[in-house]
């Protein structure tokens, strides 16, 4: 049912650019996610998804929705009635932050792609932890699990960056069933520096020592050479983070038809090819010492399929919800249970 519509609601909702598409669409769910989760339901379908175990959780299925889509943790039953197996919320910054300047997100429909410039625009990692506190007392915690992105905000200097990451994972802990420390966007100024060896040593056993037991996931950017993206996961086993996310967006061009000129990262269907290497990069250097949840461009069931057979413990995606529509999730378990 919710597939039969979408092409027209997508005819219509493409109509206006991309942040405004998403500010309707995200009007009525935040307004009333319960009762939006229990109209979704019934209509997206069978959803015969397999559990997953990955760090000690159980995913309901391995298609998860990444981060980026829902920053402030405003519709988690939505996503659960959707079929997804696993949530990941935000990013989140310890400073609530409005992000960058508009125009700052811009849609490539004849290439099914987004390039985002956002910034980081969340409401601050206090406001969520009240938010999701809130869910939790009320007995209205999706059936699935909850995960948070956490990133590094505009104002902090680099050289205070722990002790951001540590507040936001301070405030969140006991309510996120796990958390990503976000080194990888390209959209706040220096972030990406995180991902040295120097400033990896310095961010991440605080984190995970402050999650007190909560796994840590580490994401990590598809423009990282082999080399680095293999010190990148020594260093997180060394400290004790349960797994890694690749990949996050790109800064790269090339995988288009000629350059829109926009700044940011791109993400979408153009990005799975550099995603897919980068995440064999990943498993021929981890091995099975790390769980590795893949995400880039991930939009058919062929595609989750071949990472899951590739080594990735689950996939995620976020970009191919906008043009498939919410039946994707549903449609994929469903696939990929017919293949087995």
């Amino acid at each position: 049912m919710v597939d039969a519509i979408w092409p027209l609601l997508r005819w219509m909702l493409f109509r206006f650019d991309a942040e405004t598409a998403h500010n309707l669409t995200f009007g009525p769910i935040s307004a009333a996610p319960d009762l939006m989760a229990r109209v979704l339901t019934p209509l997206r379908g069978r959803n015969p998804a397999q559990p997953t175990e990955v760090a000690g959780l159980t995913f309901r299925g391995p298609v998860g929705l990444a981060a980026g889509l829902d920053k402030n943790g405003v519709a988690l039953p939505v996503w659960d009635a959707l079929g997804f197996g696993f949530i990941e919320v935000g990013t989140v910054t310890a400073h609530p932050q409005p992000g960058n300047p508009k125009p700052r997100l811009f849609r490539l429909a004849p290439e099914r792609a987004l390039i985002n410039r956002l910034g980081f625009n969340n409401q601050g990692s206090e406001a969520l932890a009240t938010r999701l506190r809130r869910r939790r007392e009320r007995g209205r915690w999706p059936a699935i699990p909850v995960g948070v992105n956490v990133g590094k905000s505009k104002i902090t200097p680099i050289e205070e960056a722990t002790d951001d990451y540590v507040t936001s994972v301070t405030r969140l802990r006991g309510l996120a069933d796990y958390f990503t420390v976000n080194v990888s966007s390209p959209n706040t100024p220096g972030l990406r520096d995180l991902q040295s060896q120097e400033h990896l040593e310095r961010l991440l056993a605080p984190v995970v020592e402050a999650a007190d037991g909560t796994p840590v996931f580490l994401k990590l950017a598809p423009d990282l050479e082999a080399q680095d993206l293999a010190g990148a996961a020594g260093l997180a086993e060394a400290a004790g983070v349960a797994g890694l996310i690749a990949t996050n967006t790109t800064v790269q061009r090339d995988m288009l038809p000629s350059d829109p000129g926009e700044q940011g990262g791109l993400s979408g269907r153009p990005l799975y090819a550099l995603a897919r290497a980068k995440i064999e990069d990943l498993l021929r250097d981890v091995g099975t010492s790390l769980p590795v949840i893949g995400v880039g461009g991930v939009e058919t069931a062929a595609h989750v399929a071949s990472l899951l057979d590739a080594g990735c413990a689950a996939v995620q995606l976020y970009s191919s919800l906008i043009f498939e529509g919410p039946g994707l999730p549903a449609r994929i378990h469903r696939q990929l249970r017919a293949r087995r």
